[in-house]
């Protein structure tokens, strides 16, 4: 038996590149490498970029319900909102009802900016090298694999 196909190790379960983990942290890290200069030329950063997303998809959300859509904690997500607000994209104001409560609202600015991002989804693609069709099928494995993650917590 050459090297090759020798049996399983042990330990070949704490291989760096045995682990599911890291496949999808490294990829993590590559994708947004391939976003950084696409986005750049909208102003934005990543994390800037998903939140706007949020709001292209549904304006006028509370803090608390964009947090949620994007699986983080309000508290971190409200600097990220304030730079937002400073370059003119959208406006924060609190709720009448509520203090507590902040709402978001896109600009004629941020809504216009969607038209800009709309050339990001095509150039991730080619970036990809995969069909729209695989990357479909990748990303709801991806959801069914984040959905079973969240239920084992």
């Amino acid at each position: 038996m050459n090297a090759d196909t020798q049996a399983p190790g042990p330990c070949d379960e704490l291989l760096l590149n045995n682990q599911v983990c890291f496949a999808l942290h490294s990829t993590s890290l590559l994708m947004t490498k391939v976003y950084k200069p696409l986005l750049q030329a909208l102003g934005l950063t990543y994390p800037q970029y998903l939140a706007m997303l949020v709001l292209w998809e549904q304006d006028g959300l509370t803090v608390g319900e964009i947090s949620h859509r994007l699986l983080t904690d309000p508290g971190s997500l409200t600097p990220l909102l304030k730079r937002l607000e400073a370059e003119g994209l959208l406006k924060r104001t609190r709720s009448r009802d509520d203090e507590r409560v902040v709402l978001v609202q896109l600009t004629e600015q941020g809504q216009a900016l969607k038209e800009q991002a709309k050339r990001v989804p095509p150039c991730i693609l080619g970036a990809s090298g995969q069909s729209l069709e695989r990357l479909q099928q990748l990303q709801a494995e991806l959801l069914e694999l984040r959905a079973n993650l969240q239920q084992s917590l």
